[in-house]
């Protein structure tokens, strides 16, 4: 991955640099969807390329001074149990959720699927939102035990494909790796405003696993 200079950001607009970094974002995934390396192997370069983008690109979710102060996002080992593979059930009421964001105006996610698995031996589900407008995409936003004391708060998301966080699929089955759940931009600082899972997507077990909760 590569990420233009910092004195050729001074070049671009904002919305270029938006596009610079959504593209980075987009390669990020991409690597390790065709990655040939071990699972672990994989995972522990997708974090250190997250790493450098966090820390060197002016639409990073960290504001100039947290960039200028960072060392690493705060992860789980990674732990292959947390990588699944699952179908999609599709027989779900497809309500419509709808999420009032200051600055975004209201957004609209459609409920289209449900994956089911188990945590220690107890069955869970999470329901798969498509976020609808132009174009739309996956959203698999999800709370657990972890929030609050591990995690942050307002819980983690693990597929947003609108901003290309995209694992692929595995003969016609989702790939859920937790190990790549991730914080939303509002876990760094409050100028972001973000899209909170919804109670259906609260896990009564905890998912330690992925991104931890950011120390600043």
């Amino acid at each position: 991955m590569t990420i233009a200079p910092a004195k050729e950001f001074l070049k671009q607009s904002e919305f270029e640099q938006l596009l610079d970094y959504r593209r980075s974002v987009a390669n990020i995934y991409a690597d390790l969807r065709r990655s040939d390396l071990s699972d672990e192997e994989t995972c522990r370069r997708f974090r250190a390329q997250r790493d450098h983008l966090f820390a060197s690109h002016p639409q990073s979710a960290l504001s100039e001074v947290q960039r200028a102060n960072f060392k690493a996002l705060p992860y789980y080992p990674y732990d292959p149990k947390w990588r699944l593979v699952l179908p999609v059930n599709t027989k779900v009421e497809q309500e419509t959720i709808k999420v009032e964001l200051q600055g975004d105006g209201l957004v609209r996610m459609q409920r289209f699927g449900q994956i089911e698995f188990e945590v220690a031996g107890r069955a869970v589900s999470l329901s798969l939102f498509w976020v609808m407008g132009y174009g739309g995409g996956i959203f698999l936003p999800f709370r657990d035990l972890t929030n609050e004391e591990t995690t942050y708060g307002g819980g983690r998301y693990l597929l947003d494909t609108i901003k290309h966080a995209d694992l692929g699929h595995e003969d016609n089955r989702l790939v859920i790796d937790f190990n790549y759940a991730y914080n939303p931009s509002c876990a760094y600082n409050p100028r972001w405003h973000c899209p909170l899972a919804p109670r259906e997507n609260w896990l009564p077990v905890a998912i330690s696993a992925g991104e931890q909760r950011y120390p600043d």
